[in-house]
């Protein structure tokens, strides 16, 4: 990895935890604990890498439409995993941000977002984006009815209006826009993922489900990066 260009953020789609159950004869809930020890091993691994930012897409705001019983199991693990984050990031000085419409969540899984990004807030590791609850056009619609307030409100003129300031009010704001998103599970689309924030970003996509996916299938994709074209960010044009 010495002599590889390391990308600055990765974003990931975990896909493929119940197919990954199924194949197996396992429940899918279990496909999911397996995803999140999957989660674990990647954000330590990302960052002895080098990479400074990593944003797992973890629950979608279409999610909710999975059969209740699947949802529920998918809060319980949810509920879980920040009590685990929270060590992790406490082990790795980890600092952990929560993007997505929290309102919807339950107060007890808020309030451990909130005691986790405040513990970890000043942490010099890893930045870590889990999306929770999250879709692309809904980050975007939220972002435009904040804007439209303060420009009523005459905190922001029309003028002042740009694609910099826009990126002010989305959940990604201080953050770097990916250099490369993984989709796990040889699915090929990005399913309301970081729309605005996609907008140059390399693609890589990989037959292996997400709890399968090791450092050396992180590996391939970072590779894989470094066989793109690319000048200051973008693509270079011929």
């Amino acid at each position: 990895m010495n002599d590889l260009k390391i990308p600055n953020h990765v974003a990931i789609i975990l896909d493929g935890n119940g197919r990954w159950a199924r194949a197996k004869g396992l429940p899918r809930n279990m496909g999911h604990v397996e995803g999140a020890k999957t989660v674990e091993v990647i954000c330590e691994e990302a960052y002895k890498m080098g990479i400074q930012y990593l944003t797992v897409y973890a629950f979608s705001t279409e999610n909710w439409n999975r059969p209740k019983e699947e949802v529920d199991a998918l809060m319980k693990l949810l509920r879980n995993y920040m009590k685990t984050c929270l060590k992790t990031a406490e082990k790795n000085r980890m600092c952990v941000r929560v993007i997505g419409e929290k309102s919807r969540l339950d107060e007890d899984i808020r309030n451990r977002i909130e005691e986790l990004e405040e513990a970890t807030k000043n942490n010099d590791g890893l930045h870590f984006q889990i999306a929770i609850n999250y879709g692309g056009r809904d980050e975007i619609v939220r972002a435009v009815r904040r804007l439209s307030r303060d420009v009523k409100e005459g905190k922001v003129s029309e003028g002042e209006i740009t694609e910099q300031l826009f990126d002010d009010y989305l959940d990604t704001h201080g953050i770097p826009a990916p250099d490369l998103l993984i989709r796990t599970c040889n699915e090929q689309r990005i399913s309301n993922f970081l729309l605005w924030q996609l907008a140059y970003t390399e693609f890589y996509f990989t037959e292996v489900a997400w709890p399968d996916f090791t450092k050396e299938e992180l590996g391939k994709a970072v590779e894989a990066y470094n066989h793109r074209n690319r000048k200051f960010g973008l693509v270079k044009e011929e």
